[in-house]
């Protein structure tokens, strides 16, 4: 059995992860290929909020503008909060179309929070206008019918799947802080759904509001991480990694 990590473990995983990331470079490579392979319309994708306990998950499609560049994409957890907030007017402004899609907390819980990702990130290509035809996504494919590209650490290597991810983190963040004081015990503004100690302590002392994953309740009242929902603890240290992000910011 792999011992539990302690929390200092955690944040040195997280640290490591973030410096590895950043050292990640965001450029157009992967889009100029597709271009260079006959494709016009490239749409990076990207989803948010996989890992949090409360709420919608989201994603984000972006086709950018090849004849304009918007400098300062990266992987949205590698940024301070506003300049997210900036970057995402931007990418609104000069992208050639762009797109997010929620799934709410119900779907989530009754096709799984895999498959609901998925079906977040195709509504949003859906949505755009004019439609792409090649897709560039992170380490996954959708049902649609145009060439995609899988790429590991996407939104840290292609410029549009970073613009999808800071597109749609800024909405979904916008959300969640505007339930903040529907569901004050939670201190959601502050963890955005994501485990934190007031957090579960709320979950516990409280129980689940109607909308909590309710498909994640095992993590709420386990002692220990679930062995099934790994994958949340690589949200957690992409949410450490945000703090750690907004620490050196303020340094």
């Amino acid at each position: 059995m792999p011992r539990s990590l302690k929390p200092d473990d955690e944040v040195c995983r997280s640290t490591a992860k973030m410096r590895l990331l950043k050292r990640l470079k965001c450029t157009l490579k992967f889009e100029k290929q597709a271009w260079s392979a006959g494709a016009q319309l490239v749409a990076g994708v990207d989803e948010v909020g996989r890992g949090s306990l409360f709420g919608p998950v989201l994603a984000g499609a972006v086709i950018l503008d090849r004849g304009y560049r918007i400098r300062g994409l990266r992987d949205s957890k590698l940024l301070p909060a506003e300049r997210r907030e900036v970057l995402a007017e931007r990418i609104k402004e000069h992208a050639i179309a762009w797109a997010v899609a929620a799934v709410d907390s119900a779907r989530i819980d009754q096709i799984n929070i895999y498959w609901a990702s998925l079906e977040a990130m195709l509504q949003a290509v859906s949505k755009l206008q004019p439609q792409p035809d090649h897709l560039l996504l992170d380490a996954v494919r959708i049902q649609h019918d145009c060439a995609q590209t899988k790429i590991i650490h996407g939104d840290a290597l292609s410029a549009s799947i970073a613009a999808a991810s800071i597109v749609a983190k800024v909405e979904r963040d916008r959300i969640i802080r505007e339930w903040d004081p529907i569901f004050p015990a939670y201190d959601l503004a502050s963890n955005k759904g994501y485990r934190s100690p007031r957090h579960i302590a709320s979950l516990r002392a409280y129980g689940p509001c109607p909308l909590h994953r309710r498909s994640f309740a095992p993590v709420w009242m386990a002692a220990s991480p679930q062995e099934a929902l790994a994958f949340m603890q690589e949200q957690e240290e992409a949410v450490e990694m945000e703090s750690l992000v907004a620490a050196e910011d303020v340094g």
